[in-house]
């Protein structure tokens, strides 16, 4: 990998992560079609950490958030009265929303894996992320809050966040069209699936840095992607700030729109080659 590659697969692994339109999906299919032939070993290190910086992006935008969560959660604990606050019981939903895909991710990570090697399933699986949106813009009413939300809410969530595991199921668009289905407006949607991602982006993380400290030659590497990493987080919170203020007055379909372009792209791309 070059450093113009780092920075470039950098910057779109921020604003995708983010974005209804699939990061996982995007970094898979970018190197396709512009013919950069990258190293597995290497393309799998850089993904490692260029999500971890999305992950510092989400943490760093939603800081307070979180800390007012955190002290909600804690304190409803120890008044033993868990769910006697909008964030505490946010807090508990937050949990709830992780467990499918945990559980999922788990079982199915072997086929996952698989279906990461091929460009041409990853934009076949990308087409269900426009069928999601689509749905969940016809279907929601967009009435409800985040205060309004319930258990089966938060667990209806999550299992939109466990269809994110494959390559091409935007985490972001499915987790906001999960939410959106139990008629939770469109900026409620969005917060509560980028709070969501925490957990589970911050598990496969841990998972995932494992595996990178038995490598060989994981230190030499880090010159080149250390700017990748830099821009990730940089696009990434910029993404999170533009797609809130977007959806107050926006729906999805320009996304889903994108989503079936990239796609059909892709098909063309391995049909002339």
């Amino acid at each position: 990998m070059t450093l113009f590659q780092s920075i470039i697969l950098g910057i779109v692994q921020g604003l995708t992560e983010f974005l209804p339109i699939s990061s996982s999906a995007h970094l898979v299919i970018v190197p396709y079609i512009l013919n950069w032939d990258i190293p597995k070993e290497q393309a799998f290190i850089f993904n490692v950490l260029v999500q971890v910086a999305t992950l510092v992006a989400v943490i760093a935008y939603f800081r307070m958030d979180l800390i007012a969560i955190l002290r909600a959660w804690l304190n409803a604990i120890i008044k033993r009265q868990p769910f006697a606050t909008s964030d505490s019981r946010l807090g508990w939903y937050i949990l709830v929303a992780t467990v499918p895909a945990g559980i999922i991710g788990l079982l199915l990570k072997e086929l996952v894996e698989q279906a990461f090697a091929s460009p041409v399933a990853t934009a076949g699986l990308l087409l269900l992320t426009p069928a999601l949106l689509v749905i969940a813009e016809q279907v929601g009413k967009r009435n409800r809050s985040l205060e309004a939300m319930n258990w089966f809410d938060a667990l209806w969530v999550g299992f939109g966040q466990a269809l994110a595991i494959f390559p091409g199921v935007s985490r972001s668009g499915a987790t906001i069209a999960a939410g959106m289905t139990r008629n939770l407006e469109r900026p409620a949607a969005a917060r509560f699936a980028f709070l969501i991602s925490i957990p589970i982006m911050l598990a496969a993380g841990l998972l995932a840095g494992l595996d990178l400290l038995q490598m060989p030659n994981f230190a030499s590497l880090l010159p080149v992607f250390i700017p990748g990493i830099i821009a990730a987080a940089l696009t990434g919170f910029l993404s999170i700030r533009w797609l809130l203020g977007y959806l107050v007055r926006h729906s999805l379909y320009g996304f889903a729109i994108y989503c079936v372009v990239l796609a059909l792209i892709v098909f063309g791309v391995s049909a002339v080659r």
